[in-house]
């Protein structure tokens, strides 16, 4: 699972943070893999079940099974807003 914060830290002092964060993955030959922008509107009961969901709606996140090998995730503000966000990746099992 990959997230994508930005509004959440502003809970924790952090000034300038994204307000809308977008969320994409990229495969290692630059082939778009997934996209997120607000969780709830995209897989929302399978990340609500992981007890990992975003604490804002506008946030991101992604589930995804990838084989080994190289990924990115950009994280960027929706609509071209610009601040400070966050990339979390976690290890489902």
């Amino acid at each position: 699972m990959i997230r994508g914060l930005g509004p959440t830290l502003t809970q924790h002092g952090v000034a300038g943070a994204l307000a809308e964060p977008f969320l994409s993955l990229f495969a290692g030959n630059g082939n778009v893999l997934w996209t997120n922008n607000d969780w709830k509107h995209s897989q929302q009961a399978a990340i609500q079940a992981t007890g990992l969901a975003p604490p804002n709606d506008l946030e991101s996140a992604i589930i995804i099974t990838v084989a080994a090998g190289r990924y990115t995730a950009i994280l960027e503000g929706n609509g071209g807003g610009t601040g400070i966000g966050l990339v979390e990746v976690y290890k489902l099992r």
